[in-house]
C-alpha cells in the first residue's frame, strides 16, 4: 500500500502543483456528480397524474421512493392549505415545489465549471512544463542526459492528459444528469397542473 501511495505521489509531482490542483478538482467533480445522482434518482415509476392520485388516496401511507414522491406529497399538502385559507392553489403549490426545483440544480454549476476549467488548467501546466524544459535546454543542463528533452516534454504533457481525464467523464455524466434535471422540472410543472386543475376549472 505504501509503495502504491509513493508511486502515486511521485507521478503527481512530475507535473508540479498543477497536477495536485487537477486532483482536487477531480475529487470535487465526482462529489458533485455523486450528489446529483443520488438526488435525482427517480424512484417512483409511472406518470405524474397517477402518482398524484396515489398520494391523494393513500395520504401518509404512500411509500416514498424518490424526490418526486416527496414533491407530490408536499404539493398536495400545500393545495389543501390553500383551500383552507381560500387562496390561490397554484401559488401555494409552486412555493412548495420551489425547494425541490432548487435541489435538482445543486452542484450543477460546480460540475460545469470544473468540466470547462480542467482542460485549461491542464494546458497551463503543459505550457509551464515546456517553458521549464526549454529553459533547461537553453542553459545546456540537459545535454548531459540522453533523453532529458523528450522526458521533460512527456512530463509536461501529463497535466493536459489529466485535465482531459477529469473533464471528459464529467462532461458525459453531467449531460445525463442535466437531462434528468430538465425532466424533473417538467414533472414539477405537471404536478402543479394536475393538483390545481380542478380548482382553477371550478373558478
Amino acid at each position: 500500500m505504501s509503495e502504491m501511495l509513493g508511486s502515486f505521489i511521485s507521478l503527481m509531482n512530475t507535473g508540479g502543483v498543477v497536477m495536485w490542483v487537477l486532483f482536487v478538482l477531480n475529487l470535487a467533480l465526482w462529489y458533485g456528480l455523486g450528489y446529483r445522482y443520488l438526488t435525482l434518482r427517480r424512484g417512483t415509476k409511472g406518470n405524474v397524474r397517477r402518482l398524484v392520485e396515489k398520494h391523494e388516496k393513500r395520504g401518509e401511507t404512500q411509500a416514498m421512493r424518490g424526490l418526486l414522491d416527496y414533491a407530490a406529497a408536499d404539493a398536495i399538502a400545500a393545495a389543501k392549505e390553500a383551500e383552507e385559507h381560500g387562496k390561490s392553489c397554484r401559488h401555494f403549490v409552486v412555493d412548495a415545489l420551489a425547494p425541490y426545483m432548487m435541489m435538482t440544480g445543486t452542484y450543477s454549476t460546480l460540475v460545469k465549471t470544473i468540466v470547462i476549467l480542467a482542460p485549461l488548467i491542464g494546458l497551463l501546466g503543459t505550457v509551464i512544463g515546456m517553458i521549464e524544459t526549454f529553459d533547461a535546454l537553453q542553459s545546456s543542463s540537459m545535454f548531459s542526459q540522453g533523453n532529458s528533452i523528450s522526458g521533460g516534454i512527456s512530463k509536461a504533457l501529463f497535466t493536459t492528459e489529466l485535465g482531459l481525464v477529469v473533464a471528459v467523464p464529467g462532461l458525459i455524466f453531467g449531460k445525463v444528469l442535466d437531462r434528468q434535471e430538465e425532466r424533473y422540472e417538467l414533472e414539477f410543472e405537471q404536478i402543479a397542473d394536475v393538483i390545481c386543475a380542478k380548482d382553477e376549472y371550478e373558478i
